[in-house]
This record gives C-alpha cells, sequence and structure tokens, in this order.
C-alpha cells in the first residue's frame, strides 16, 4: 500500500513554541504529523498542544509510566487535547496499559494507544544495565505481546524490529518507529537506527524523524527528500 505523508511525524523537539510554530508553518503544506514531546510540552503545556492539534495532526509522546489510575487520567486528559496519537511504557505493565485502554473506550473519536518497547537510545548492555534478562529482540517482542494482549492499537520500536513485532503480532498492528536516518545523517543519541527506505521496506508504519529535520539547513527539503524515499506520491 503507498504511504501517505502524515506517516511521516516531525518531532518538534524544540525548547519554545515560537520555533516549533515556525517549523509547523513551513512543513504543514506537505501534510506531515507532527510530534511534541516532553521538552515542548514542559515549556509550554497542555493548552499549546490543544492550538496544535486543533489544525494537525499531533503525536503526544510523554510515554506515560505510573500506578493504573494515574496513568489513565493521564491519557483520558491527553485525549481531551484532540491528539491523534498518545503513547506510555509498556514496562507498566498489563494493569496499566489495560486502564489507559479501558479509559478511552467509551470516546467517539479516540486517538491511538501505543506502548513503548525499548528506547531507540537503547542497546544489549543499557537493558542489562538496568536488570533486563532479555536481549532487546527479545524484550520488544515481549512487550509488543503485553500490549497487543492489553487491547491496544500499537507499539513505538526501533526501525530493527519492525519485522518480529509484525510476525510476532500482527500484520495490522501499528508500528511507530523513531530511530529513522536518512543516509549521511549522524546518529546522535540513538543505537538502533535505519533509513526511511528501510523502515517502509520491512512496512512501518509510522516513522518519527526529528533533528534530521529540525536541525536541517533547509527542512523543507530535508522533509521532501524523506516523503520522496518514503515513496510518498505528490498530489
Amino acid at each position: 500500500m503507498p504511504y501517505k505523508a502524515e506517516q511521516l511525524i516531525v518531532a518538534l523537539d524544540l525548547p519554545e513554541a515560537d520555533q516549533a510554530m515556525e517549523l509547523v508553518k513551513q512543513l504543514k503544506p506537505y501534510g506531515v504529523s507532527f510530534k511534541v514531546g516532553l521538552e515542548l510540552f514542559m515549556a509550554e503545556g497542555p493548552r499549546f498542544v490543544e492550538k496544535l492539534a486543533a489544525d494537525n495532526r499531533i503525536f503526544l509522546d510523554l510515554k506515560y509510566y505510573d500506578i493504573p489510575n494515574t496513568t489513565a487520567a493521564a491519557v483520558k486528559k491527553a485525549a481531551s487535547l484532540g491528539v491523534f496519537m498518545i503513547n506510555m511504557h509498556a514496562s507498566g505493565g498489563r494493569k496499566m496499559l489495560t486502564a489507559a485502554r479501558e479509559v478511552l473506550a467509551g470516546l467517539n473519536k479516540k486517538p491511538i494507544l501505543l506502548a513503548v518497547t525499548a528506547l531507540t537510545s537503547m542497546d544489549n548492555s543499557d537493558l542489562q544495565e538496568t536488570g533486563c534478562l532479555h536481549n532487546t529482540e527479545e524484550r520488544v517482542i515481549l512487550l509488543a505481546r503485553l500490549a497487543a494482549e492489553s487491547g491496544l492499537d500499537g507499539v513505538v520500536c526501533s526501525p530493527l524490529e519492525i519485522s518480529i513485532v509484525k510476525k510476532s503480532v500482527s500484520e495490522s498492528f501499528i508500528t511507530v518507529t523513531p530511530g529513522v536516518r536518512p543516509g549521511g545523517n549522524d546518529l546522535n543519541d540513538q543505537a538502533r537506527v535505519a533509513t526511511p527506505a528501510e523502515v517502509t521496506g520491512n512496512g512501518g508504519d509510522y516513522l518519527v524523524v526529528g533533528r534530521p529535520i529540525s536541525r536541517a539547513v533547509d527542512p523543507e527539503a530535508a522533509t521532501l527528500a524523506i516523503l520522496n524515499e518514503m515513496g510518498v506520491q505528490s498530489e
């Protein structure tokens, strides 16, 4: 199936609203989605997210991780902002994941609910330092299955695990992949990465790209190059 521009999610990992809004203004004509993470959310708060979501597809990337009641309440508040995608850590457990899914059940327009498996900045040695007995692939499979059993829509995983998630759960289970780096770009603090073409070749559903666009000399040209690599047809 051909990819759509909205399947490219541009990370607004910027320190203040003015910079974020300038980038949105530049890239909105291309039909891409946008991500608000911890830095921008802490600087500008929920009202800013609500303003953005009124006219854009916004992935609210706050990676909730708390007791079930607290996480469910936060997810419900996030959904009220009009965002199209929300995430939380799968390692919060079945009760937390289920509580978050249940709190959205009565909404007419439910956001996509995702579970984060293993951060793309982590490799096997990083997981071992936290006491994890699994390697990254085993960890991702375990948590993806837990998310699916808890009724979530998909997971956040690295580009390297798209195929194993689809195989372990189902082809329709959504994968959202940070750690996307066009050829020639620095890895920065990412450990498990792939190019846009590799992600789409493996059947990834959404690609999250931050610094290769936001810190590019020409963000529009960088965005167009990635859309082209994804095989998105211009309208």
